[in-house]
């Protein structure tokens, strides 16, 4: 079954294919004329006879070695900039451009192949830019300059009530810049500074404005949860001076009538589009009257910026009853985005503290293992020049795995006993790491707030980290080291890095200069430097997710028409930026009326209900097309077990975001055995363990979240305590399955009622969803009816306290499913009587399921939606009590109810799903072979 399944969604039609990054655009050619530019690192330097006429410049470190080299450059009048902590060794021409490796980490410097062309000019652009960063005199706009401006008091520009909500009673240069255009202005703002300006500042104005004086709501969206989090603790002064902030966040965040009477939301634009998606909240949204988008930039990134752009082209445009404030990092075609917005632009290169960024460059290595060697030894290199000093280091890896080896590197060299922490000993690894000032930080990793604080009290002074905290965290970094040039596999981009260099020299957490590195290996020296001297530049990239863009706006009644549809796509960027051929709209629309989304009628567009819950649970109709597709292509499973087998398997390989989550090596062999035992951890036994040759290899994509739905479904006693291990693998490493998973298998749930699924489907994804959700409360398999009714007695704004409770004392009291006569609601019961009333007319609790010889009969209830079926074809939904099997193979026939609240039944095997299954001692481990020794 398995190797069906992987087959078939290895032909499948999937989502488009990303195009490639734009190639970097370089600023406009310099003056031509002859130079001979040099970065060195010798003390012993000495300057070379030029030609007249050459413009002769010189950057070397400030240290005492150099005091004579910088004596012997100032008697000969050359132009020279002494920086600390410099490592780069390079020459330039006006054609050619030659590095050498760096003299860090034992690497032995030594020259690299020259690049001229667009290589050298990019070199001598970056040369520039660090000559000008340390002008002595004052007189550059580049970076910050050595007299620092004197601030603005907040009165010049604000109201004297707006002063109790901001953070300090004086604006910097950039804020000062941008404060008459918050305040006395409504049209849309871009605003683009350097990491460390104040933007969040800037932010505040704009909400101010619409609150306290239009006496409107705002909306500030922020692109990653955490950072729902870090902003939400900036404005707790707001809500003491009584404005109502609400965090919009999480599975469950949502308070309908909190959200409702909030005048501020904080929210990912997942969760704020998925606000706007909701028919509950369009009054809410109608009050909006600002919009602050924070790292706006990210409108090129291809996970989030489809989405971010879908929503700004709702609201774009100078007519707009919402206004735009964009809060962006700074790019190179910030004009265009401007001017797409129909924004006034604000840019400002101006920061508080200077940051100088460095490549420091390594032999290209053949072998993966030589190259995390050298990398390491770098970073080992940089932390200490920095922390000698007393400064703090941020390190950024391209993994968790790269995480823990290089933070154990850190500590070993500080004297740690780390060798004696085992390799999956996270918590030991940690201990010992905190115990000489280093920390760990990465997105499942569950101290990761606790070093966070640990970094900003000084208790530590070094945080090695994933991509985490790359943007918006503010934490006290004097240099940042980026140890590796992809993230999870893929190539990082050029955003992320400026994001992650923006972290060092930030002058709000003590901080006043910075330095930022790159560890590049000699052929990737060249294209970094360029892609850094270029800058950020976004792109959309809507195209490579518009059928799901298109259904959204169908759905809020944006889109009516073809017609509608293509004046649509003239609003997005894409367009804007010359994808003008209206082609890919009309295959959106096709594609949606092909998998039952869209209903064209005389040229007007419906949405099915199909394509209202794909809409509203977000779920990507490419992602949906290979779910459906591919189980629909499978036999109907013979029992439980080989159904959960088969849509786990599905789910897993399908939903790009699990198949995607990587493997951490060493627990490949504890996923394979987990896999192979089918999920329950009393059948691993030492025979049946993958372990020893070959088990490094034996891990497919999506065999993480495989191994983590089977061990929820199989062996769920795992989950209802403080375990932090589950069949040999992490619940850290776990966690983002569970925390993805469940929507999907919502999904398909929610499909019995449509009849768009088979039956087996709806009724197994049901189940399987509630108990991935609930598995703290340890349910076997049948529990999903008894955790719905319980969701329902709780309503959604109170799931999190009241479904465990009502739950166990359901189970305590020996009940098994939510079929018990009508009466008084049980204690703990959210619902009033007439809703508790309405709740039990809802259940399928009263039908009578029989399958016949040639029917199939559904008695003793209304109003549900009941299907038959025979093999892989069923019926579709009908209210009759009698409904002919269809015809199709000769095969076991079954019927099913569902309602449209999301209660449901099943004959035949299906019938496991009904009520939850009796409790049962998990079957004894096989004896182990007995082996005899020598002599016995």
């Amino acid at each position: 079954m398995a190797a069906r399944i992987r087959s078939i969604l290895s032909g499948s039609e999937g989502a488009p294919v990303a195009r490639a990054a734009a190639v970097p655009v370089l600023p406009p050619a310099l003056e031509s004329r002859p130079v001979w530019w040099c970065k060195t690192v010798d003390p012993a330097f000495e300057v070379p006879e030029v030609p007249a006429g050459v413009d002769v410049r010189v950057v070397l470190p400030d240290s005492s070695e150099f005091a004579a080299a910088r004596e012997r450059l100032a008697a000969a009048g050359v132009p020279f900039r002494a920086i600390r902590h410099w490592l780069e060794q390079e020459e330039l021409s006006a054609t050619a451009a030659t590095a050498w490796l760096s003299d860090v980490g034992g690497v032995v410097p030594e020259r690299c192949e020259s690049v001229v062309g667009e290589g050298a000019r990019a070199a001598r652009l970056a040369f520039e830019m660090v000559w000008d960063l340390h002008d002595t005199t004052g007189s550059t706009t580049t970076g910050a300059t050595t007299t620092a401006p004197d601030p603005v008091p907040i009165a010049r520009f604000v109201p004297d009530d707006w002063a109790r909500f901001l953070p300090f009673p004086v604006l910097n240069p950039t804020q000062a810049q941008a404060a008459p255009r918050l305040v006395d202005s409504d049209s849309h703002l871009l605003i683009t500074a350097p990491t460390g300006a104040g933007k969040t500042a800037m932010g505040m104005l704009a909400v101010l404005k619409a609150i306290l004086h239009e006496g409107r709501k705002a909306a500030w969206l922020v692109p990653q949860r955490s950072l729902t989090d870090e902003l939400d603790r900036e404005l707790e002064t707001w809500r003491t001076e009584g404005l109502r902030v609400e965090r919009l966040s999480g599975e469950y965040a949502v308070d309908v009538e909190a959200v409702k009477a909030a005048d501020l939301w904080v929210a990912t634009t997942e969760k704020f589009e998925a606000i706007c998606r909701a028919s509950s909240l369009q009054a809410a949204l109608g009050e909006v009257g600002c919009l602050v988008v924070d790292e706006i930039h990210l409108l090129g990134s291809p996970n989030r910026g489809a989405l971010l752009e879908a929503l700004l082209a709702r609201v774009r445009g100078a007519d707009s009853p919402v206004r735009i404030v964009g809060l962006s990092a700074t790019v190179s075609n910030a004009a265009e985005v401007a001017e797409w917005l129909e924004a006034d632009l604000v840019a400002t290169t101006w920061r508080p503290s200077r940051v100088t960024w460095q490549l420091p460059t390594i032999p290209a290595a053949s072998g993966f293992t030589a190259n995390n060697r050298l990398r390491e030894q770098v970073v080992l290199d940089l932390t200490h020049r920095h922390t000698a000093e007393g400064g703090s280091v941020l390190v950024f890896c391209g993994s968790k795995r790269n995480v823990r080896s290089t933070a154990m590197a850190i500590a070993a060299d500080r004297g740690a006993p780390v060798h004696a922490v085992a390799a999956d000993d996270v918590d030991g690894l940690a201990k010992a790491c905190a115990e000489v000032g280093v920390r760990l930080h990465y997105a499942d990793y569950e101290h990761k707030h606790a070093a966070e604080r640990a970094f900003r009290a000084r208790e530590a002074d070094v945080l090695v980290a994933t991509s985490t905290v790359a943007a918006g965290v503010n934490l006290p970094a004097r240099a940042v080291i980026v140890r590796d040039v992809s993230i999870g596999g893929e190539p990082i981009d050029t955003s992320t890095v400026l994001q992650m260099f923006g972290r060092a020299g930030r002058i709000g957490a003590g901080e006043a200069e910075g330095w930022s590195y790159l560890v590049v290996d000699e052929t990737q020296r060249a294209d970094w430097q360029t892609r850094l001297v270029a800058g950020y530049s976004v792109y959309s990239r809507i195209r490579d997710s518009l059928p799901d863009h298109v259904l959204a706006e169908v759905l809020q009644g944006r889109i009516g028409t073809m017609d509608d549809a293509q004046a649509w796509w003239v609003e997005t960027l894409a367009h804007a930026q010359g994808d003008d051929d209206l082609e890919p709209v009309q295959e959106a629309v096709a594609f949606l009326e092909d998998e039952g989304h869209l209903a064209v009628t005389d040229g007007r567009l419906a949405i099915t209900e199909l394509g209202r819950l794909t809409a509203r649970m977000m779920v990507s109709t490419h992602t949906g097309h290979r779910l459906r597709r591919t189980l629909g292509l499978l036999p109907v499973p013979r029992d439980p077990d080989e159904a959960e087998n088969a849509l786990s398997l599905v789910l897993s390989v399908a939903v790009r975001d699990l198949a995607g989550i990587p493997v951490p090596e060493p627990v490949r062999p504890a996923v394979a055995t987990v896999i192979k035992a089918g999920g329950r951890t009393s059948q691993i036994t030492n025979t049946t363990s993958v372990k020893g040759l070959g088990s490094q290899t034996t891990t497919a994509p999506g065999d993480l979240a495989w191994a983590a739905l089977l061990l929820a479904a199989r062996s769920p006693h795992l989950f209802d305590g403080k375990r932090r291990v589950a069949g040999g693998i992490p619940m850290a490493t776990l966690h983002p399955v569970y925390e993805q998973a469940p929507r999907f298998l919502a999904w398909l749930a929610a499909q019995g009622v449509l009849g768009t699924v088979h039956p087996w489907i709806a009724v197994v994804a049901a189940d399987l969803d509630h108990r991935v959700r609930w598995r703290a409360l340890a349910p076997r398999r049948g529990a999903g009816r008894l955790l719905w009714m319980c969701e329902e007695m709780a309503t959604r704004a109170h799931l999190r306290e009241v479904v465990p409770g009502l739950w166990r004392s359901a189970v305590a009291r020996g009940v098994r499913s939510p079929d018990w006569p009508p009466g008084r609601s049980p204690a703990g019961c959210v619902l009033d009587h007439a809703g508790y009333t309405a709740l039990l007319r809802e259940r399928t609790t009263h039908y009578a399921l029989a399958a016949h010889a040639g029917h199939a009969t559904a008695t003793g209830g209304t109003g549900a939606a009941v299907i038959a079926w025979r093999g892989r074809t069923w019926t579709e939904p009908s209210t009759s009590a009698t409904i002919a099997y269809p015809e199709a193979e000769d095969d076991e026939p079954g019927v099913a109810v569902f309602t449209r609240r999301g209660d449901y039944r099943a004959t035949g095997w299906l019938d496991a799903y009904t009520s939850l299954a009796a409790p049962t001692d998990d079957p004894p481990a096989p004896p182990g072979r007995t082996r005899r020794g020598l002599g016995r």
